[in-house]
């Protein structure tokens, strides 16, 4: 089953709770919601993880806590699932929406080099940003329902194929 798979590598709560940079967010961190590992808390954190993995910002874990206190799901699940665009992933995948949102709006893909200065910055995201941004926002919408869908159809799996085997196991033995 998945939640017992996934509960291994859970946190403590308690222990959570207790850190003192956690202190403000005072007693929401109480919600029983945050910690629980249920079909609709864990579908509901990676719908929430992976959308905020696809958002172009380097404040990502804390957007997607912030997201998952309001939605009420799995907290530590969608921390975890942001770091699917770590800093090895993520020019592979911010490349793959850029061409996605270029595909989308019609534009040629423009050549990228890099330097590393404010003038640059401001200049790339003139002429690249709009397909960035878009085949962002398409991949955030996109992967977050496959995740949800996903990982609810996953779990249903799962449950139903343990109920087949407690069936199987609790059949009478036919006696010959």
């Amino acid at each position: 089953m998945p939640r017992k798979y996934i509960k291994r590598f859970m946190p403590n709560p308690d222990v959570i709770r207790r850190q003192k940079a956690l202190k403000v967010f005072g007693n929401v961190l109480y919600n029983p919601n945050l910690w629980c590992l249920n079909r609709r808390s864990a579908a509901g954190a990676f719908a929430v993880g992976l959308f905020m993995a696809f958002v172009p910002l380097p404040s990502q874990m804390i957007m997607s806590a912030g997201l998952a206190i309001a939605c009420g799901v799995n907290l530590p699940l969608s921390i975890a699932l942001v770091w699917i665009t770590n800093p090895i992933t993520m020019p592979v995948i911010f490349y793959f929406a850029y061409k996605l949102g270029a595909w989308l709006m019609n534009v040629p893909p423009q050549p990228f080099h890099f330097e590393l200065n404010w003038d640059f910055i401001m200049q790339q995201m003139s002429t690249i940003g709009p397909p960035f941004l878009l085949g962002c926002g398409v991949c955030a919408v996109v992967s977050s329902i496959i995740g949800y869908f996903g990982i609810r159809g996953l779990w249903r799996y799962s449950v139903v194929r343990s109920w087949q085997k407690r069936r199987v196991t609790k059949l009478p033995q036919n006696l010959t």
